[in-house]
């Protein structure tokens, strides 16, 4: 049984009803920050029908829970690193719901498993890969603790069989702000957190690759093995990238895993104009990329992408269970996923990357993370001419290029009072300033106008992360968010 799931050029759009989303149009307004980047309108009565269908002829606690839900897919949801909503990926996801299967063997999903080898090919000729192996996670913290295991397993074998007893201490290294599934990860795994080498980062929060050098000849000489480095492409907060090329090096002259966790920052990969913040990542071990942000796929979209050609996937994780993955079955049984991974169950998350990426073709894809920076860059230059908006970095732009604008769709900055402006000399400035984003949040949420997120970062007080990627939003979504600030901090 064999499907063809690509045209004559790849994963690009398909013509056998499928329309393309990115018309003429579209393509034109991509510096048009007026209209939204997609017309979202027949997809809206798509979703309005559907819940109609459930209120109506199934459980009238449905509405309930859409009523009092917040609405992730609203384009004022900037509160999280997913947002927006596709509605080719939507249907792909009602779809494998009502399908109900499970991607362990290829005879009880023998489409997905060919469409899920098909798009994770199509994921690594992005990274750079002409060969490799992956899979599809429930999440970026997922694949980055299946990178972990493969780096252990890979140089200590044994530990599949034998455990932790034999093994020496491991060191990980990763940046002071990378996600924190890092050390989760490091626990869970038995290797410690302790074992977490974190090294110190630029202004802009990108890994100093003098610094990893230094730290794991350190490690070395105090008699640990160091096994896994875990760069960041797009942190959590500022966004920034990891120089891979340079870190490349250090992990090569040391001879280490390089994993890099490209959860948020992945997507600048369909770009031409962006796709330079990965530089290097072709010489990764292993790769995260979660499709359910930037791309707006839909949770949960996570794909962990290996250079790796060696099957080591499947001697990590194999437990040979005769009665799924029968070795004299009439099909070739390496389409049988299922023991290359940790779980028996696993959802089929591939089809709703694949829907969408039919639809909007690579073309479309690129032109949504194009038009996600220029939305950011809107921004700052709005905020800059608006009395009390402080960029995190307005003083000294390390993490920003194009003069002054951010480097990726993260804009950090605190909103200043006006009861407090020109007085950062008080005693009690920074207690009052890290009061500010909270009280903010909290009146927003409560009238439910929008939602942002906030945090401190090391000896900064709390700032807010605004996060611009929806394919939804427009213009006066960006103005609507500075007025609102105002007014809502206006009398703080």
């Amino acid at each position: 049984m064999s499907l063809n799931l690509t045209t004559a050029n790849g994963l690009e759009p398909a013509t056998n009803g499928l329309e393309p989303a990115i018309n003429g149009k579209e393509a034109a307004n991509l510096h048009d920050l007026s209209e939204p980047f997609v017309d979202n309108l027949a997809g809206q009565l798509f979703l309005n029908e559907a819940f109609k269908i459930i209120v109506e002829e199934i459980d009238p606690f449905s509405f309930m829970m859409r009523l009092f839900s917040f609405l992730s897919g609203h384009p004022r949801f900037f509160n999280q690193l997913f947002a927006g909503v596709d509605y080719h990926a939507l249907a792909g996801r009602f779809l494998t719901e009502a399908l109900n299967t499970n991607l362990y063997t290829y005879e009880v999903a023998p489409v997905f498993v060919l469409m899920e080898l098909e798009v994770l090919r199509g994921l690594r000729q992005l990274v750079g890969w002409t060969e490799g192996d992956g899979l599809f996670c429930p999440g970026g913290s997922i694949s980055n603790m299946y990178a972990m295991n493969l780096a252990r397993y890979q140089l200590f074998p044994e530990v599949k069989s034998q455990g932790l007893w034999g093994l020496p201490r491991l060191t990980i290294f990763t940046s002071i702000e990378s996600h924190y599934s890092v050390k989760k990860g490091a626990a869970f795994l038995g290797i410690g957190t302790d074992n977490i080498i974190l090294v110190k980062v630029d202004d802009g929060g990108r890994m100093i690759p003098e610094d990893l050098d230094e730290k794991i000849k350190l490690a070395k000489s105090q008699g640990a093995v160091p096994l896994l480095v875990s760069c960041t492409a797009g942190t959590t907060v500022q966004g920034a990238f990891d120089p891979l090329d340079h870190i490349a090096d250090v992990c090569e002259k040391h001879k280490l895993w390089m994993h890099v966790d490209a959860a948020w920052g992945g997507s600048v990969l369909f770009s031409k104009q962006h796709r330079h913040l990965m530089k290097g990542v072709e010489r990764a071990n292993s790769v995260a990329w979660n499709p359910h942000k930037m791309l707006t796929a839909g949770l949960q979209c996570s794909a962990l992408l290996l250079q790796d050609t060696t099957n080591l996937l499947k001697k990590c994780h194999s437990a040979n269970a005769t009665y799924l993955f029968q070795q004299d079955k009439f099909y070739d049984v390496n389409l049988d996923l299922g023991d290359k991974s940790i779980q028996c169950s696993r959802k089929v998350d591939c089809v709703k990357l694949w829907l969408m990426w039919k639809a909007v073709g690579s073309s479309g894809l690129a032109k949504r993370v194009d038009r996600a920076f220029v939305h950011a860059r809107y921004l700052v230059e709005q905020m800059k001419k608006r009395e009390g908006f402080h960029l995190l970095h307005e003083v000294i732009p390390v993490c920003v290029c194009f003069h002054g604008q951010p480097e990726f769709v993260n804009v950090c900055f605190w909103f200043i009072p006006p009861s407090i402006r020109g007085k950062e000399g008080n005693k009690d400035y920074q207690d009052r300033l890290a009061k500010v984003a909270p009280v903010i949040k909290e009146r927003m949420i409560k009238e439910g106008t929008m939602m942002v997120g906030y945090q401190p970062l090391g000896n900064k007080v709390n700032f807010f992360r605004m996060v611009v990627f929806s394919p939804l939003l427009s213009q006066k979504d960006m103005d609507f968010f500075l007025d609102e600030i105002e007014r809502l901090g206006k009398d703080l």
